[in-house]
C-alpha cells in the first residue's frame, strides 16, 4: 500500500510540474550551474517577435491558461 501511495504522489507531482509542448515555445537557458535557469519566449502567431514569459515557474501559468488549443501536440492533451 505504501508503494502505491507513493507512486501516485509522484504521478502528481510529476503533472504539476509538466509543462505542455508547444509549437510556439522557446526555452533558452539563461544559466548554467547545478540548477540551470530557463528563460521562455512565446513566438505565437507568427513567429517573428519572441514574447518574453519569463522563467519555467512564470510561464507555466501563462501557458496554461493559453486558448489556443491548436498549438500544442495533440498526445498532450
Amino acid at each position: 500500500m505504501a508503494l502505491e501511495q507513493r507512486a501516485v504522489e509522484a504521478a502528481g507531482a510529476l503533472q504539476r510540474d509538466h509543462l505542455r509542448r508547444c509549437t510556439f515555445r522557446r526555452l533558452s537557458i539563461a544559466r548554467r550551474g547545478a540548477t540551470p535557469v530557463y528563460t521562455v519566449d512565446c513566438l505565437y502567431p507568427d513567429r517573428a517577435v519572441p514574447i518574453p514569459l519569463g522563467d519555467l515557474d512564470a510561464a507555466r501559468g501563462i501557458c496554461d491558461a493559453c486558448v489556443a488549443a491548436h498549438v500544442f501536440r495533440p498526445d498532450e492533451d
